[in-house]
């Protein structure tokens, strides 16, 4: 354990070119069309609608003092025992964004350009699932510690990227469900399926890099979907008690051993039942360039057209 803290310092002390946190950006949005009330921003929705009025006015830095100080008050630490202060990123210079998190609890925030909203999103899941940020942040750090910073992440780290950036957390124990969303059997997911679609699963967009990109939503935008095995009413985004209970389940259970890309399904966002008018139409869902037929090889692993596969945060 010694060693592996001291190979994480080490790891966060290589200061380098400054270096801003992965992103695709979401298109120019006119803010004013944004439908805030969009059930994918349930997630970050308490804390959102506190910023909302700054971020659309372009005060990202009030934005940034305002979750700062909730980050304080509800005591958010890292695994490491730091305390998670988001803090402008022109005041940090690292090209290891992660292990700088693990080792100061620093987490840089842009609050100007072109990455400020995908910077504040970030800020919000910190605060919406805390321990889910964390172990994420860890498996990550663990991983610069042992191989530094490359050019090539490596699959751990591509996973932990996938996660962070583009994950939807499917909550649901329906078997039926998830077989049919891992076999890209999308009329039986969501067309003979929705009814029992809107029972037994519950959905919240956890990435950032998706949460940005949906401010402006197109039929093509999708998630790397991750199977949260809970009851979603046990576990739903909407409410304190429901978050609380995702994070607590969520967290323990991302381990390096798991966290791979193959381990993602793609989930285009606009399908999901009750998140988009015109998904009430089958028709909706034949749209072949969306709603792919997908393979799998035997034993669970991914072909290589696969696109749950895919390692870009961008759509799959």
């Amino acid at each position: 354990m010694e060693a592996r803290a001291g190979g994480l310092a080490r790891a966060a002390a290589a200061v380098a070119a400054p270096q801003t946190h992965p992103a695709v950006a979401a298109p120019e949005t006119p803010l004013a069309a944004v439908d805030w009330t969009a059930p994918w921003f349930d997630l970050v929705r308490p804390e959102l609608d506190l910023v909302r009025d700054d971020a659309c006015a372009g005060r990202f830095d009030a934005c940034r003092a305002r979750l700062d100080a909730m980050a304080r008050t509800r005591g958010l630490h890292n695994e490491n025992g730091r305390a998670v202060r988001f803090v402008d990123a022109v005041s940090v210079a690292t090209d290891a964004y992660e292990a700088h998190i693990w080792a100061t609890g620093e987490v840089p925030t842009r609050c100007a350009g072109d990455g400020a909203w995908h910077d504040l999103f970030n800020a919000l899941v910190w605060l919406a699932l805390p321990r889910t940020k964390a172990r994420l942040n860890r498996l990550q750090a663990e991983v610069i510690a042992r191989e530094g910073v490359r050019g090539v992440r490596g699959g751990l780290r591509d996973a932990a990227t996938l996660f962070d950036e583009n994950a939807l957390l499917v909550v649901t124990r329906d078997a039926r469900q998830v077989q049919a969303l891992r076999g890209f059997d999308w009329p039986a997911l969501f067309v003979s399926g929705r009814a029992r679609f809107a029972d037994q699963v519950g959905v919240a967009v956890f990435g950032h890099a998706l949460l940005d990109k949906l401010r402006a939503p197109y039929k093509a935008v999708c998630g790397h979907a991750w199977i949260v095995h809970a009851d979603p009413g046990d576990a739903s985004p909407a409410d304190p008690a429901g978050r609380t209970a995702l994070d607590a389940g969520l967290a323990p259970a991302l381990s390096a051993a798991d966290l791979r890309p193959s381990a993602f399904a793609p989930l285009p966002v606009l399908g999901i039942p009750g998140w988009w008018a015109p998904n009430a139409d089958p028709a909706f869902y034949r749209d072949a360039a969306v709603f792919r037929p997908g393979r799998r090889r035997a034993h669970g692993r991914a072909r290589q057209d696969d696109p749950a596969a895919r390692t870009s945060t961008g759509d799959l």
